[in-house]
Formats: structure tokens, sequence, C-alpha cells
């Protein structure tokens, strides 16, 4: 990316699981703004190993780039497991990953997003940020409605009324599939961050570290893995 997407004087927070998308929004954020910030959620899901992913990612991103080790900031983690005890889903349980009545996967968590953005955004407006940046998308997903673009900004609208601060929240994969996601990637840090995002990642709502794909450790059969990596083979395919 250019100097010139460069705001100086904005600090941002990004919204970082540790998986791909939120990898991918930490790099786009470092490559803009003049302080970053992350936050994560422990909210008792069964991919909890992404928690434990989240340093070394970011440890690895501040390698890349001498300016983005500069504009890393303080990583902060919540706990949000009241979520798992308002009821199950698959993300937080050990249950069937299926098609609910509804219509929506089981892996669905009810207000996640928005809880976590309000979170974000109380923590925010105390350390001076004005920019939340999270890795929703409405393209290649799972059909979450609180990932849908209305959703995030109306979010937006609401944390700046209620926290009385102008907030907005940047979602640079909004309107990406997996694939130009892995390309976003390599246009921001080159193959090294392709590596890392490889390597040091995750994303596999199991939670399994132990199968080692092309594009990532998972087990190559939930959501997010066939997402993931059929992402990863149009992006191949298309170099």
């Amino acid at each position: 990316m250019t100097s010139q997407s460069f705001l100086s004087g904005t600090r941002a927070l990004v919204l970082f699981s540790g998986g791909q998308d939120s990898a991918t929004c930490l790099a786009w954020a470092l490559d803009r703004y003049e302080a970053v910030e992350t936050i994560g959620f422990d909210y008792g899901q069964r991919h909890a190993v992404e928690l434990t992913c989240r340093e070394k990612v970011r440890i690895g991103m501040g390698s890349l780039k001498e300016s983005w080790a500069s504009r890393l900031g303080d990583d902060h983690m919540i706990d949000a497991s009241v979520l798992k005890s308002l009821g199950e889903t698959a993300m937080t349980h050990e249950v069937a990953i299926e098609t609910t009545e509804a219509g929506l996967p089981s892996t669905f968590v009810p207000g996640r997003n928005l809880l976590f953005l309000t979170l974000a955004g109380a923590l925010g407006v105390r350390r001076g940020v004005s920019v939340l940046v999270g890795g929703m998308c409405e393209t290649d997903y799972s059909g979450y409605p609180d990932c849908r673009n209305d959703t995030i900004q109306t979010q937006a609208a609401t944390l700046s009324l209620g926290l009385d601060k102008p907030m907005s929240i940047k979602t640079p994969l909004m309107y990406m599939d997996k694939a130009e996601t892995w390309a976003m990637a390599e246009d921001l840090g080159g193959q090294a961050l392709v590596d890392l995002i490889v390597e040091d990642t995750h994303t596999c709502y199991l939670g399994d570290r132990n199968r080692r794909h092309d594009w990532g450790y998972g087990c190559g059969t939930c959501p997010a893995c066939e997402l993931r990596s059929a992402g990863w083979e149009r992006w191949q395919a298309s170099r």
C-alpha cells in the first residue's frame, strides 16, 4: 500500500481473534493508522486455540515491517463468557454443526458481534480510539445477520450516540470473498504475510491444530475450513 493511505494521528482498535480475517484486517490497519491496538474476546468458544495464536501472530506481524512494529500497540483480552451462558450453539458447546429451523447455521452466536463491538467501543473511547476495525464480511460467510454491513454501520451510529464520541467501524473485507482476502494479504505484506497467516492463524471451528493443509490448520470440513480452503484454491488458480 502507498504511504498516502496512512492517516496520521488516527488511532484504531482491531477486533483480533487470531484468525485469517482478523489478521488480514490487522495488517490493513497497521498500513493506515498511526497507532493500532488489538482486542480479543474469550467467550467460551470451542476453538479457544485461536486465543493462543494471537500473540504469535502479533509478534510475527511486527517483524514483517519496521513501520508496523512501531505502530502496533497494546493488546486487550476481554472476558465475554456471558455469551456461552445464554444458550447452546455449535460455536460454544459440543453440538452438531447444522442448519437450524431458523435457516441459520448452528454456529451462529446471537448478539456476538454486537457485544464485541460494544465492548470494543467502551474500551476504545478510554484509549483515545475513534476507529474500530473488524473482519465482518457478507460475501463469503455463513449467513450471520450480525456480519451484514447494515448491522455494522447501525452499530457504529449507536456507539457514537451512546458514547457521545465519534466512533467509526471499518470492515475492509465486507464485500470480498476469501480468494480476495488472500490476495489482499499478499498485497499488504507479500509472501511473508501469507506464510504467517497459513502457519500461525486459526480459523477452524472445531479447534483442530493437528491437520496441516496448504491453507493452514483445521479439520477441513467445518464451514470455516471449507470457506478458507475454497478461497485458497480460487486465489491460487487466479495467480
